[in-house]
């Protein structure tokens, strides 16, 4: 397995374990760590996260609805069919203070409760199927009460077991690979969302940078940052992911100032990616006006009108069927990932406090709902925190208390860019890597649901699609080899349920 920073990790000295209570609840002392570590893993985790604040609001504060309303009821065109730009930078105003808030609170609700290093935020795949598919057929508080009735079904799903027992039916080998694939997913989040890969106007898919170079200020930052984080952690520096994501902060504040490379957009290719690193004050009050502004079963009041109306009301449930099996296996790959990249998983390949782990992040998706920014999830760059030394629940305190801040301090996140803080996810993408030589490639059984798995996340940038191709396949190999008696059952259910969710587009035909 690769080395981590540093691993074995040593043990806490006895002045640190005398945290008392805190050491106790926490498992710190026992889990090899001590609270500087967690405090600075939560922080990593942080802000690798944080970028979420800016990139919600965008994609759910600037879609209307079926009224042709934005999130908060403000429209988004005027009379002659232009778009209202005040208007919309009200909402993304409003989204992104929700967004910390749901995510502070429900993060530190997982420290606390889950007492797992994992962060929580709106989910990013989940906010673009609510924003472009499912709020265009109703109204905003209606699609957010969808939201929250899919975290109602998951909860009951945690609360009969189901969720867990699905969780421990997984077998060893799509483990690693959902472990593996989720590496690959994030180093391609990273790449993209640093500019080192770039979507091309022709017919190539992905590019290198600008036109098939690395081109511009931004660019050079990240590549600092990853060589900056590579050449700490094999100098087995404590804080290396940290160091590097504030080095380079620092950098690209500095290249702003004097070389003033701007946002990017059409007219400046070379431009930072998501946010601009400049100090533009530092206090700001939120409005969190948007929190409880949801309808949680107006979108199936058509359905019922006048009698049923099954049209209407099936392609519904096929909805929030996407939503909830999204949701449940983007966390159980999350939770296996970070779990293994912090050698908390048991012999099993369990983690620790699962069923309260997967009960937060049940309560979260629902609190998503609630407070009208989509469904809250765990997150996979969490890992990143991991590599840095996080290994209980007090790290997910340390970054739900920096989500809470961020909503007064939002001028103070903002100026990391994001090419100085996915370096850190390229890199921890590399260390999960190690869980390869845990799959028997030369079993065809076990090795290619484990290789479908990891090669069909990045590529298509779903870490559900690979679960699910993962699940089908593993169950039809054994099918196919008379082995079907060693399947679990639970192995059946859940890959008829992503035989649905695969099919889900033909069922919405029919459906009509």
């Amino acid at each position: 397995m690769v080395q981590r920073s540093p691993k074995p990790a040593p043990r806490a000295t006895a002045d640190e374990r005398r945290v008392s209570g805190l050491d106790a609840y926490f498992q710190i002392s026992a889990r090899g760590s001590t609270v500087a570590r967690e405090v600075r893993g939560g922080l990593v985790t942080f802000f690798t996260m944080a970028y979420i604040i800016a990139l919600n609001p965008l994609i759910i504060g600037t879609a209307p609805d079926a009224a042709g309303n934005l999130l908060g009821g403000l429209p988004y065109l005027d009379g002659g069919g232009q778009v209202l730009g005040a208007n919309v930078d009200a909402t993304i105003t409003l989204v992104a203070g929700a967004t910390a808030l749901v995510a502070g609170l429900m993060t530190i609700l997982m420290g606390v409760v889950g007492r797992f290093p994992i962060g929580i935020a709106a989910g990013l795949g989940i906010n673009a199927l609510l924003a472009f598919t499912i709020a265009p057929l109703m109204t905003w508080p209606q699609a957010m009460g969808l939201i929250v009735v899919e975290g109602v079904v998951i909860a009951l799903l945690v609360l009969t077991g189901f969720r867990t027992a699905v969780f421990r039916a997984v077998p060893r080998s799509l483990r690693s690979g959902i472990s593996i694939g989720i590496g690959l997913f994030i180093v391609f989040v990273g790449l993209v969302d640093g500019g080192i890969v770039t979507k091309p106007t022709g017919s190539v898919p992905v590019q290198l940078g600008v036109n098939g170079s690395l081109l511009g200020w931004p660019m050079l930052v990240f590549v600092l940052g990853l060589f900056a984080v590579a050449v700490l952690y094999a100098r087995r520096v404590r804080g290396a992911l940290l160091i590097s994501i504030v080095g380079t902060t620092v950098v690209a504040v500095l290249i702003e100032v004097f070389a003033g490379a701007g946002a990017k957009s059409a007219d400046n290719s070379t431009g930072w990616a998501l946010n601009v690193p400049s100090l533009n004050g530092v206090v700001s009050v939120p409005d969190l006006s948007l929190i409880g502004d949801v309808d949680v079963l107006g979108a199936f009041g058509p359905s019922f009108a006048d009698g049923f109306r099954p049209h209407l009301f099936f392609p519904l449930v096929l909805l929030v069927f996407s939503l909830l099996l999204a949701d449940f296996f983007d966390t159980m790959g999350t939770v296996v990932a970070v779990g293994a990249e912090g050698d908390l998983l048991d012999e099993k390949g369990t983690p620790p406090h699962l069923s309260a782990v997967l009960m937060v992040d049940s309560v979260a998706a629902a609190a998503g709902g609630i407070g009208s920014v989509s469904s809250n999830t765990s997150y996979v760059e969490s890992v990143a925190g991991v590599g840095e030394g996080a290994r209980t629940g007090l790290a997910s305190v340390v970054t739900g208390v920096g989500f809470l801040l961020a909503m007064f301090f939002a001028p103070l996140v903002n100026i990391v860019p994001s090419e100085a803080a996915t370096p850190a996810l390229v890199f921890v993408g590399f260390l999960m890597m190690s869980q390869v030589t845990k799959i028997d490639f030369d079993d065809v059984e076990e090795g290619l649901p484990a290789f479908l798995t990891l090669a069909l996340m990045p590529f298509t940038f779903s870490i559900t699609i690979g679960i699910g191709a993962g699940f089908i396949s593993y169950v039809l190999l054994k099918v196919a080899r008379g082995k079907a008696r060693q399947l679990h059952p639970l192995m059946w259910v859940v890959a008829g349920a992503f035989v649905v969710y695969f099919a889900s587009g033909v069922l919405n035909l029919l459906a009509r």
